[in-house]
C-alpha cells in the first residue's frame, strides 16, 4: 500500500503530468508516442531514442554526496533568513505591520499587500465555482443540441469533426458572450468593437497588407488603452462638439456600469495576442490555397502532432467572425491564458485530443492544489513584499537579508503567476481543450538566460517564437552583419515582450538588459564548443558552472529591476554585497551554493535525456 501511494506520489511529479508535450516530440502524434514507449521496438518509429547523448548518472557519486551536504545546510539557511526579519520579534516589524492580514496557518499572519496578488488570491473561489459550472452547463448544451450522426458512421470520420466543432463553438460563443457581460458591463461593448475592428483587418485588406496592419492596430490598442484608461465612454462624448446633456449623462451612466471586473484593459493584453495569432493565421491560411495539407502529407486529421496542429490552417469557412469571438473569449483561457493559437484551437474543437486522460487530469488537478498551498506557506512565513512596501532603511538589513528578501520575492512572483496559469489550465483539461503548459520548472531551477525564456511563460515563448522570431530570420551569429541583424531581433521580440507587459520605462530597461545578458551566453558558446571538449566532460561540466553562476547572477539582477523594485532595489542590492567583509562573505558563500545547485541543475537534465527527453531549458 505504502508503495502505492509513494508511485502515485511521484507521478504527479512526472513531466508527463505536467504536459505530454515535454515527453513527447512536437512532430509525433502523442498517440503515436505513447504506444511507441510500451513498445521497444516502436520507440524510433514514434519518434524516441533512449538518451544517446545523456551521461552516466552522477547521483550516487561522492562528488554529489557532498553537494547533498551542502544543500543540508543551504536550503534552511535560505529559507530562515527571510523568516527571521517576518517576525514579530523583529525591531522593524511595526513599520510593516499595518500591511499583513490576519491568516489561517499556525496563526500567523498572511502578506497580501501586493495588490495583483491579492486579487489572484481573493478570485480563487470563483474560479473553482466558474471550474465546475461552465463544463456542466457544456453537458446540457450537449444534450439540446446534440452531434447527428448517420448510422454507422465514425467519431473520427470528418462528418462527425464538423459537427463537434459547431456544437463546441457555438457553446463557447455562447458562454463567452455572457461572461464577457458579467465581467466587464458595458465594457464588453468596447471589447466586441475592437474585435470586430481587427477581424476586418484580416478579412478585408490586402494580403501584403495585412501583418503590417494587424501588429500596428494591436500595438496601438496596447499602448492607447492603458494611457487613456480603457476608453471611457464619457473621453468619446467629449469630442463631439455640441454633444447634449443627455448623451454625456448616458455616457456616464454606461461607464458605471463596468461588471465584475470594471478595468478591462488590464487583462486585455492576452486577448491582443489571440487576435494577433487569428490575423497571422488566417493570412498565412489564403498562402496555401492549392490543397489541404493534412491530404498532401496524407496525416489523420483525428491524431496530429502539436506542430501539425498549430501549423496547419484550418477551412477558410472556419474563419468566420463567430469562431474567431469564441476563439478569443474562451472562457477558461480568456483572462490570463496560457496561448493557444487559432489552429490549434479549431482542431481540438474538431478532435479531442488524445493526450486529455481522466488520470492526467486528476494528478494535474492536485498538483494544481499542492501548488496552491506552496504559495499560502510562503506568503504567511515571508513577509518580503509587506517590507517593500514600508519604504524601509535597508541600510539597517544584512546584505544576505537583502539578497534573499529580493531571492524570495522572485519567487513570490512565480508562485503569483503560476496560480491562476495552473487553474486556468486545468479548466481548460476538463473542458475538453488541452493548452500548452506555462511553467515548466521553478524559477530556481534556471541557469541559462536562453533557456529561461523557453521555460518561464512557456505558451507565450513559443507565440513570439511562431509570431514574431520566426518571421524576422531567427537568429544567426556566423558573421558580424547577421550578428547585428540577431540582437535586433531579439531587442524586438523583448521590446514587445515589455510593452506587452506594461508601459513602462522599467519594463524596457528590463529588456534591454535580458538581451545584454544574452549576449556573454550566446559568446560563451562559440568559444567553448562542446565538441571541443569531448575528451574532458568533467572539465567543460565544470566550466560552464563557472558561467552558469554569473548567468544566474545577471538574471536575478534583470528581474529584480523588471519585477523586485526597479534599478534603486538592485543597486541596494549590489551596493550590500559588497559592503564590507560580511557582504563580500555572503556573496562567496552564496556563489559556492549556487555552484552546487546548477551542478545538481545539470543532473536533472542529464537524468531526462536518459529517458530520451530534451527540453532543452
Amino acid at each position: 500500500m505504502g508503495g502505492g501511494i509513494l508511485g502515485f506520489v511521484r507521478s504527479i511529479y512526472q513531466l508527463d503530468t505536467l504536459d505530454t508535450r515535454f515527453t513527447t516530440p512536437s512532430s509525433v502524434p502523442y498517440k503515436l508516442a505513447a504506444e511507441a514507449r510500451n513498445d521497444p521496438h516502436g520507440a524510433q518509429e514514434g519518434g524516441l531514442s533512449k538518451g544517446k547523448k545523456a551521461e552516466r548518472s552522477k547521483w550516487s557519486t561522492p562528488e554529489f554526496y557532498l553537494y547533498y551536504l551542502v544543500f543540508l545546510v543551504a536550503i534552511p539557511y535560505m529559507f530562515w533568513v527571510p523568516f527571521e526579519v517576518s517576525r514579530e520579534s523583529d525591531p522593524r516589524y511595526p513599520k510593516f505591520q499595518r500591511y499583513l492580514s490576519d491568516g489561517w496557518m499556525l496563526g500567523r499572519k498572511v502578506d497580501v499587500s501586493d495588490s495583483q496578488l491579492r486579487t489572484i488570491r481573493g478570485k480563487i473561489p470563483h474560479i473553482f465555482g466558474l471550474l465546475v459550472v461552465q463544463p456542466l452547463l457544456r453537458r446540457v448544451w450537449k444534450l439540446f443540441k446534440p452531434t447527428r450522426l448517420e448510422p454507422g458512421a465514425s467519431e473520427t470520420s470528418p462528418r462527425a469533426a464538423e459537427a463537434r466543432l459547431e456544437q463546441r463553438i457555438s457553446f463557447d460563443a455562447f458562454f463567452g458572450a455572457i461572461l464577457l457581460t458579467a465581467l466587464h458591463g458595458t465594457s464588453g461593448l468596447k471589447i466586441l468593437g475592437l474585435l470586430w475592428l481587427n477581424y476586418q483587418i484580416a478579412t478585408r485588406l490586402p494580403r501584403k497588407v495585412v501583418p503590417w496592419a494587424t501588429w500596428i492596430f494591436n500595438l496601438y490598442i496596447l499602448v492607447t488603452m492603458k494611457v487613456y484608461d480603457g476608453y471611457r465612454f464619457k473621453t468619446f462624448v467629449n469630442l463631439i462638439p455640441f454633444a447634449p446633456d443627455s448623451l454625456l449623462d448616458l455616457a456616464s451612466w454606461m461607464d458605471s456600469q463596468q461588471g465584475l471586473l470594471n478595468r478591462w484593459h488590464i487583462l486585455f493584453n492576452i486577448t491582443i495576442l489571440r487576435l494577433i495569432s487569428f490575423n497571422l493565421d488566417y493570412a498565412w491560411m489564403t498562402d496555401r490555397q492549392s490543397g489541404s495539407p493534412i491530404e498532401k502529407k496524407q496525416l489523420d486529421p483525428a491524431s496530429l502532432s502539436e506542430r501539425d496542429r498549430v501549423g496547419t490552417p484550418a477551412p477558410k469557412s472556419n474563419y468566420s467572425f463567430r469562431n474567431y469571438f469564441a476563439y478569443a473569449i474562451y472562457a477558461p483561457l480568456y483572462l490570463a491564458g496560457p496561448i493557444l493559437t487559432f489552429n490549434d484551437y479549431i482542431s481540438q474543437c474538431r478532435y479531442k485530443s488524445a493526450s486529455i486522460e481522466l488520470s492526467r487530469t486528476v494528478k494535474y488537478g492536485i498538483r494544481c492544489l499542492l501548488v496552491l498551498l506552496a504559495m499560502e506557506f510562503v506568503l504567511h512565513f515571508n513577509y518580503v513584499n509587506a517590507i517593500s512596501n514600508a519604504r524601509p532603511d535597508w541600510s539597517s538589513y544584512t546584505p544576505a537579508q537583502i539578497a534573499l528578501l529580493s531571492f524570495f520575492k522572485l519567487h513570490i512572483i512565480w508562485l503569483k503567476l503560476l496560480v491562476p496559469w495552473r487553474l486556468f489550465r486545468f479548466w481548460a483539461l476538463v473542458d475538453g481543450i488541452d493548452p500548452p503548459e506555462n511553467m515548466l520548472r521553478c524559477v530556481s531551477d534556471n541557469y541559462s538566460t536562453l533557456s529561461f525564456w523557453r521555460s518561464w511563460h512557456r505558451s507565450f515563448y513559443r507565440w513570439t517564437l511562431r509570431y514574431i522570431y520566426i518571421p524576422l530570420g531567427g537568429s544567426n551569429f556566423r558573421t558580424l552583419v547577421s550578428s547585428a541583424y540577431s540582437i535586433i531581433t531579439y531587442l524586438a521580440v523583448f521590446m514587445f515582450v515589455a510593452i506587452w507587459h506594461d508601459v513602462d520605462f522599467q519594463l524596457l530597461v528590463w529588456s534591454w538588459l535580458i538581451v545584454a545578458f544574452f549576449l556573454p551566453e550566446i559568446a560563451a558558446g562559440y568559444l567553448f564548443p562542446r565538441k571541443k571538449w569531448e575528451g574532458r566532460p568533467t572539465a567543460y561540466r565544470m566550466l560552464c558552472c563557472v558561467g552558469a553562476v554569473g548567468n544566474v547572477l545577471m538574471m536575478i539582477s534583470a528581474n529584480v529591476v523588471g519585477f523586485g523594485g526597479g534599478v534603486d532595489a538592485m543597486k541596494a542590492l549590489w551596493e550590500g554585497l559588497f559592503r564590507g567583509l560580511s557582504g563580500i562573505s555572503f556573496l562567496t558563500g552564496s556563489c559556492i551554493a549556487l555552484f552546487v545547485g546548477i551542478q545538481v541543475m545539470f543532473e536533472i537534465r542529464q537524468s531526462e535525456l536518459r529517458k530520451g527527453i530534451n527540453l532543452k531549458c
